[in-house]
């Protein structure tokens, strides 16, 4: 899907997908039928003209389209002669309600594996064809292939209904952000296809506290990117970025979410995550940063919502507000963490714990050990500069 229409079909491919899926079920054979449709309208418009209602006209042309390949499906099945008397029903009106949340849910079904959510949100909510997905994570186009294909297979009879809470969506918009954020491997830092699109969908969501948490948390950590890269590629840390290279529209925009959401919704973790991003975007250096505001803060994280990396991230902000020695102290009980020992991370901090603390020649190897164990080419580099 390219051109200057790809954006308005993009917008439009999850709410008719959600409307086919709600009348007819069967997932997979209703994407393969708005696909057509969006091929077929890729086509037509550009040369007819945008009808007064896209989204109407779409879903009429899937719907022939869902109707026609049940037909063959029913005719290879040796029921043809009642196929072929029956007359295509005329689609339902279309409705006035956004179907695009209840996709997104049905996407994220606790029936499949995070990957399968992934893949099957940027597919079916996103519009990603099967190889942008794959580009952008990195492996082969047959292997997302097969991962959706799966995953259509496992929601197949799944309820459609609009009910659910909406921790699955972020978690999964959240794990598509973060692998843009900081690739897991590769020779780039950063995805920026993935970014994009894990915040443009969560725009898509209800407003609610975590839901603007988590927005205003995409927008201050993306706001970072344009200083978090030398013009080469190299990685750049925090300490040492150029401010004034940060996108100061996303820090607003992002500060004005995570400040009207504390103040009118109950505290959740995408809220202090973004809370915490907000406070490092307002310090002009970074030895302006409010660090005991950060360990603050990330003790409320870590008693509401903790975790492997809350704890490691908790444990830097405690050396910048009581010195290394107690951090090194917490972190030897981090290490136990079986979630950590294999880790980069765990090995990146205790050497930049020990730098802190004027341990050179001890930090050293294990920046050596983390350069190892991480897959980013770009961390590695940055972490064998250190060694």
């Amino acid at each position: 899907m390219t051109g200057p229409l790809e954006p308005l079909l993009r917008d439009l491919a999850p709410r008719v997908l959600a409307i086919l899926v709600r009348h007819h079920g069967d997932f997979a054979a209703c994407e393969d039928a708005v696909q057509e449709a969006l091929l077929a309208a890729a086509t037509q418009w550009p040369e007819q003209g945008v009808p007064d209602n896209p989204k109407a006209w779409l879903v009429t042309v899937a719907s022939r389209r869902r109707v026609e390949a049940w037909r063959q499906d029913t005719a290879r099945t040796r029921r043809e002669h009642t196929a072929f008397t029956l007359t295509p029903p005329d689609p339902d009106p279309v409705p006035g309600v956004d179907d695009t949340l209840t996709l997104f849910r049905l996407c994220c079904h606790p029936a499949l594996t995070p990957p399968s959510q992934v893949a099957l949100t940027l597919r079916a909510v996103g519009g990603l064809t099967t190889a942008e997905i794959a580009r952008a994570f990195l492996v082969p186009e047959a292997t997302i292939a097969q991962r959706i294909s799966r995953a259509k297979q496992r929601v197949k009879g799944a309820t459609f209904t609009p009910s659910g809470d909406l921790d699955a969506v972020r978690h999964v918009l959240y794990l598509i952000f973060t692998e843009g954020h900081t690739a897991s491997s590769g020779d780039r830092l950063h995805r920026v296809d993935l970014t994009a699109e894990a915040i443009r969908l969560t725009r898509l969501l209800p407003h609610d506290g975590e839901t603007d948490g988590l927005l205003a948390l995409m927008l201050l950590t993306d706001a970072r990117r344009p200083a978090r890269t030398t013009p080469d590629g190299a990685l750049v840390p925090l300490t040492d970025q150029d401010r004034t290279l940060w996108n100061a529209d996303a820090i607003a925009e992002g500060t004005a979410l995570v400040h009207h959401a504390l103040s009118t919704h109950p505290v959740g973790p995408y809220q202090l995550q973004a809370a915490i991003a907000a406070v490092h975007a307002e310090a002009p250096t970074a030895a302006d940063t409010d660090w005991p505001q950060v360990l603050t803060l990330y003790d409320l994280l870590h008693a509401i919502a903790p975790g492997p990396m809350v704890t490691l991230n908790r444990i830097v902000a405690q050396a910048m507000v009581d010195g290394p020695d107690p951090a090194l102290k917490a972190l030897d009980q981090a290490e136990h963490d079986p979630a950590l020992k294999a880790h980069h991370r765990l090995h990146a901090v205790r050497a930049h714990l020990l730098d802190l603390a004027g341990r050179h020649d001890e930090a050293r190897p294990h920046y050596a050990r983390a350069a190892t164990l991480t897959r980013s080419l770009p961390e590695r580099r940055y972490l064998h500069s250190r060694a």
